[in-house]
């Protein structure tokens, strides 16, 4: 059950931070080389920043800080100086809590903006003199919306993911009873016109709340707007007749013969036990993912091939949701 370490997105993260950390490190290193050479003289380490800060393509602010993490110039940005933040003590910044490397460069974790209050993180440079002291460092603030390599879209894992629920809901499960709904009462039919809006109608994704007697679908033609049916729309057959005919995407991961299957297999769980039981399935035939949330408030994410080839008694017999 374990994806492709290429496909974490853990994995995907590091590959990004090392493309930034690739364009970052020789044009900072020349940085902290000018600012070496005009440390202790505000005005001129001022210039040297404002000149060098035009070379990076992106980046919001640019300063210095000596070794107690206290800023000795002005904060440099794209509209000019900013001499409110002289003498601000950054020491408590969580890019100034980790551990510079030897080589002198550092591309922290990302965190969350004191004033913008965004996902930012901070390029850390080592300046030393010729001797090679050290004598503070340069910091370049960046705004994560504005970074280019962050623009990709990144590829999310099909592995099998289980998230468990909200405990208070789990130490109760066993003190309940599923009630019998609306949609447990014509299952067989809101399932045959859920598998017909799946295969013939364009519906690529579906949510059916089985204990509260509704569905959330999202269709091929209009897919950033959700479509809301109840037990009324998704019990009566002519429902099929408002979304046009579309053929079944040659794209999608799943099959069109495996809808039916995991239909019957989301009513399976729905009805394997009167207090471990099924109160909501998902399916996007495009991730080739089934959802599953359960009475007792833990969720599944399963690929399709693999949900198929489990049966009832796994999840129940198998301590499954037990966990």
């Amino acid at each position: 059950m374990q994806a492709p370490q290429s496909d974490t997105l853990q994995a995907q993260i590091a590959r990004q931070r090392e493309a930034l950390t690739s364009m970052l490190r020789e044009p900072l290193g020349k940085v902290a080389q000018a600012s070496g050479r005009a440390w202790g003289d505000r005005a001129n380490l001022d210039a040297v920043l404002t000149e060098w800060f035009k070379t990076l393509p992106f980046g919001n602010f640019m300063y210095a800080m000596d070794t107690n993490a206290i800023q000795v110039s002005s904060n440099i940005s794209r509209d000019g100086l900013i001499d409110a933040d002289f003498g601000r003590d950054r020491s408590h910044r969580p890019y100034m809590k980790e551990a510079v490397p030897a080589e002198g460069f550092l591309l922290s974790e990302a965190y969350i903006s004191e004033r913008a209050k965004r996902p930012s993180l901070t390029a850390i440079q080592i300046v030393r003199d010729d001797s090679g002291r050290v004598l503070g460092f340069i910091g370049v603030d960046f705004d994560l919306r504005d970074l280019p390599i962050t623009r990709e879209l990144s590829r999310q894992s099909t592995q099998w993911r289980q998230i468990k629920g909200d405990p208070s809901i789990r130490g109760t499960v066993f003190h309940q009873t599923r009630s019998d709904s609306l949609l447990d009462q014509n299952i067989d039919t809101v399932l045959s016109i859920v598998e017909e809006l799946m295969t013939a109608h364009g519906v690529y994704h579906i949510i059916l709340h089985f204990s509260s007697n509704r569905a959330v679908a999202w269709h091929i033609d209009d897919p950033y707007r959700y479509r809301l049916l109840d037990i009324q729309e998704l019990a009566d057959p002519n429902s099929c007749l408002a979304y046009p005919r579309r053929p079944y995407p040659k794209d999608a991961s799943t099959r069109a013969s495996q809808i039916r299957p995991v239909l019957q297999g989301l009513k399976a769980l729905r009805l394997m036990d009167e207090m471990l039981y099924l109160r909501s399935g998902t399916l996007n035939i495009f991730n080739g993912v089934v959802g599953l949330t359960f009475s007792c408030d833990g969720s599944h994410y399963v690929p399709v091939d693999e949900f198929l080839s489990k049966g009832a008694d796994f999840w129940v017999g198998g301590g499954a949701l037990q966990a």
